[in-house]
């Protein structure tokens, strides 16, 4: 499938985003032909890590969370890392704009800790979705059902375990935005 015409939000925190978990569906999404617009709380340089603790790549930033909306993207994709998913999940701004993609019924992916955004948007009431296991309890306790999974969708919401569930993921990812816009997505926001 082809997302020509495509613009998605790929949200990045400053710091402590795992880097393959930002790095392949950015890839993937480009090889598919959809535009990918990296957000994060600021711009400038944000730093990845490999496997939470070493030091990934650095990526540069496209435009503040401030400055966009999600009526701007046709979807958008949340990476994980535990520091990364924290960071972003206490930023009012991202929560608002991840928030406003469910309340549009716009597909969104989420891999690994970025359930923890999620959570926090209160969007998971009613779902079923996977995210790396330590965080079944917060997801349970969101309303959501969570379940061991490669990956798991739920009308345009996209989940994945961890990087090992890249490959699924980000196939995954290239359906939902090429078939875009999903109705009973807004039930949760």
């Amino acid at each position: 499938m082809k997302l020509d015409g495509k613009n998605i939000a790929l949200l990045i925190s400053p710091r402590g985003t795992e880097e393959p978990e930002f790095s392949k569906p950015l890839a993937a999404l480009r090889d598919a032909g959809a535009k990918v617009t990296v957000v994060s709380t600021q711009t400038g340089t944000a730093k990845t890590v490999n496997g939470d603790l070493d030091p990934g790549s650095d990526h540069q930033v496209d435009s503040a969370v401030g400055s966009v909306s999600a009526g701007d993207f046709h979807g958008l994709v949340i990476p994980g890392g535990t520091v990364g998913a924290d960071t972003l999940r206490a930023d009012k701004g991202v929560v608002a704009f991840v928030h406003d993609f469910f309340s549009q019924g716009k597909p969104v992916g989420a891999i690994c800790h970025a359930p923890w955004v999620l959570i926090e948007a209160d969007v998971l009431k009613g779902r079923t979705i996977t995210s790396y296991p330590s965080l079944k309890t917060d997801i349970t306790n969101a309303g959501a059902t969570w379940v061991d999974k490669e990956v798991m969708t739920d009308s345009g919401l996209v989940t994945s375990r961890n990087p090992d569930d890249l490959p699924a993921f980000c196939a995954k990812l290239i359906e939902e935005f090429g078939e875009g816009r999903h109705e009973d997505q807004t039930r949760s926001a």
